[in-house]
């Protein structure tokens, strides 16, 4: 206790410190001071990790992992290349009995667009069959039914009148023929 009278006399005698500076130094001293005390007391102490206590506490040596069959991810292709190996392993070659479906429907040409009051269709078909011929919008709402008919094979131009109520905009004409179909973008006037 002594010490801390002659440092309280030390900090009051210096002439360029200012009171309030020498104030907070004094303080910040007199805290280390008394932490310094009593510390040393039992009471504010920690105890010491050797001793026990009657409560027992789980130790988790590990994190906990969730376990699943899921292959890891191997990327096929290498920057964009296909190896050499894929390529040749993925070829197959077609037997000679084996041939791929003809396509029925050829839509060669619908002019003029954008259309005015009618539409002109050239098509093709490889065999005889049913042509149905319909104006959708863009939502693929079928708003007008323009032919659903039988038709002979070969190449044929066949003509649509545009019904009045039909707004300007874009339309698309659905031609089915058979089990295919073709649809062709056309803008009304």
């Amino acid at each position: 206790m002594i010490d801390f009278f002659v440092l309280l006399f030390i900090f009051l005698a210096i002439p360029n410190m200012s009171t309030k500076h020498k104030i907070a130094l004094l303080f910040n001293i007199s805290c280390i001071i008394c932490l310094s005390v009593f510390g040393s007391v039992n009471v504010f102490a920690q105890r010491s990790d050797s001793t026990t206590s009657g409560i027992r506490s789980k130790r988790i040596n590990k994190t906990p992992q969730i376990k699943v069959n899921i292959q890891t991810y191997k990327p096929k292709y290498n920057l964009g290349f296909i190896q050499y190996n894929d390529v040749i392993s993925n070829t197959k070659i077609a037997p000679a009995t084996q041939t791929k479906q003809e396509k029925i429907l050829s839509v060669l040409k619908v002019y003029p667009n954008p259309v005015d009051d009618q539409v002109n269709l050239m098509l093709r078909l490889d065999r005889e069959s049913n042509l149905s011929v319909k104006i959708m919008d863009l939502l693929g709402n079928e708003v007008v039914t323009l032919s659903n008919e039988r038709i002979s094979a070969g190449e044929q131009t066949k003509s649509y009148t545009i019904p009045n109520r039909l707004n300007p905009g874009i339309y698309f004409l659905k031609i089915v023929a058979g089990s295919e179909t073709v649809v062709k973008r056309i803008s009304v006037l």
